[in-house]
This record gives structure tokens, sequence and C-alpha cells, in this order.
């Protein structure tokens, strides 16, 4: 029994090690100097402009400083990377190479004074997935409770559902079937005598993949509206708040959010329709304990009064 007791500590110790020799932070040295010099000039030349000379921000976030650490201190280095990869420069996204996009975060690195080493910050995503920028620099800004203002309910369960839910996570759902960054196609003949749509006003402002975007961050930070106290169902019935079911599907929804934000930012269709199903069971595990209730037709009213009751 002994040994089986020692050898079980034996195997969680030595797992203890090779998973704090996997993870690293960007204080062990993950760059080179020069590697940083060539960053630089990327950065002078494709960031500086918005970001700032000095990484201090501009008309874009500061990418030096705590809040630059409060936003991206405890993500992977991939994640940083892939954002500039992906989205940035914003006027020109999607042209930087993995290398230069490698490039562009160790001189953000030397910005923030985080030590040079001997090898260069590999451009394999896999291999920044096991750096982190900095340990523990996350911080609570949350005001005191005396000064944070209430936000009572203005709508119900239903508007807050039919309002921002749904139509964003439409949006998600429908990049399955069509690419966002494909060009846009012209609209069909007469369309400008056609009966004004509500849904499409305004819908040429943005790139297909900033939609999406905007689209998972509205599901991402409105899934806690759904935790409102007070907010009642349509049907008059006070949303279950306090229940440990309800509070699940409310966590799931947002997480299902930033995951969709994840993949869009990777601007991979198949990556943000994989997402859309994490979204879409998310959305059926709340259904089909309030919403979609057994034994009724649907369009039934008798339905509809059974909502927001386990």
């Amino acid at each position: 029994m002994r040994t089986l007791v020692a050898a079980g500590i034996l195997s969680s110790l030595l797992a203890a090690v090779v998973y704090a020799q996997q993870i690293r932070t960007a204080n062990n040295g993950v760059y080179t100097d020069s590697q940083a010099a060539r960053g630089r000039t990327l950065y002078r030349e494709k960031c500086a402009a918005c970001h700032g000379d000095a990484l201090e921000g501009k008309v874009a976030p500061p990418l030096a400083g705590s809040a630059f650490l409060a936003g991206w201190g405890t993500q992977p280095l991939s994640e940083l990377a892939a954002k500039i990869r992906n989205t940035m420069p914003a006027d020109n996204p999607g042209k930087l190479k993995a290398s230069e996009a490698a490039d562009v975060v160790s001189y953000i690195l030397q910005a923030g004074k985080f030590p040079s080493g001997r090898n260069e910050l590999s451009a394999d995503e896999g291999a920044q997935k096991s750096i982190i920028l900095a340990a523990g620099t996350r911080q609570a800004t949350a005001a005191p409770a005396s000064q944070t203002p209430a936000f009572p309910a203005a709508g119900n369960l239903a508007q807050v559902m039919r309002g921002i839910l749904f139509p964003s996570s439409n949006i998600i759902f429908n990049v399955q079937t069509n690419d966002p960054g494909a060009p846009a196609k012209p609209g069909p003949a007469g369309a400008a005598t056609a009966a004004f749509s509500w849904t499409d006003w305004g819908a040429g402002i943005y790139s297909g993949w900033q939609i999406v975007d905007y689209a998972a961050v509205a599901v991402a930070e409105s899934a806690p509206l759904m935790l409102t106290p007070g907010r009642r169902c349509e049907n008059g019935k006070p949303v279950p708040v306090d229940r440990p079911d309800w509070i699940k599907f409310s966590l799931e929804l947002a997480e299902a959010g930033r995951a969709a934000y994840r993949a869009s930012q990777m601007r991979s269709q198949q990556a943000v329709s994989d997402a859309s199903n994490q979204l879409a069971d998310s959305c059926l595990h709340c259904h089909e304990v309030y919403r979609d209730k057994r034994g009724f037709r649907p369009g039934d009213p008798a339905a509809a009064a059974a909502r927001c009751t386990p």
C-alpha cells in the first residue's frame, strides 16, 4: 500500500514538473534582441500610427503598461500573435507573415522590459501557446459597492433575447455557409426602391469579419443580462436567476461568445463554424429546460405560459 501511495505522489510531482517546464512566461527570455529590432521596424511602419510611437496607445489601445498587461498578461503569446497576424494593421489586415507577427510580439516584449534571451520567439503557434506574457498581472478594477450604479431590467427576457442574443447568434451561425472575408455581392436590381429594411440598414459600414467580431462580443457581454435580478419573462414570471442550472446555462452562453470571438480573430470560416456548435449547444441546454416544453404543439399559447419554469 505504501508503495502505491509513494508511486502516486511521485507521479503527481513529475506531472507538476512537466507542466512547469511546458508553461513559461515572457520573463524567461523568449526572444532575441535582433528579432526585436526587426519587430521595431515593422511596428514603426505598420503599427505606430494607431498604437503610438512609444506603444502608449493612440486611436488604438496601448501595447505596453498596466492596461496592456491587464488585458493580455495571462493569455498565451499565441493569442497576441494571432491578433496581430489576422487583424492588423486595421486598414490592411491579414498581410503579415507568422514570422513577422512573432517579430512584432518580440518588440512589444522588449518595450515592456521583458528580458531577451538566446533563442528567437518561434513563429509556430503551438510553441507560442506554451508562453504566457506574465502570470498574476490581472487586477481587480471594480469600483466600491457604494459607487457602483444599479442597472435594473428595462426589458423582459424575450426582448433581450430577440434584440441582442438572437440576431448576434444568427450572424455567427451564418458563417457556416457564408465566408465573412468574401467580397460583398451586389444587391438585386431595384433594391433601392424596395421597402426599407431594418435589418440591412447600416450593414455596409463594417467589414464581414468585423461584424462577426462584434456579434461574438455582443453574445459574451450580454449573456450576464440573463442574470439581472428582477427581470421577468415574457409571460410575467420571474427569470430564475438564483437557480444553479440557470446560472450554469448563462455562463455557458458567455463562454460560447468568447469562444466565437477567439475563432473570429483567427479570420477562419472553419474555426467560427466549429465555434458555432458550442454556441448552439449552449442555447439548446437552456431551451430544453426552460423554453421548449414537451407535450405542446408549436405556437400553443400554453407553451409560452409554461416557460421560465423547469
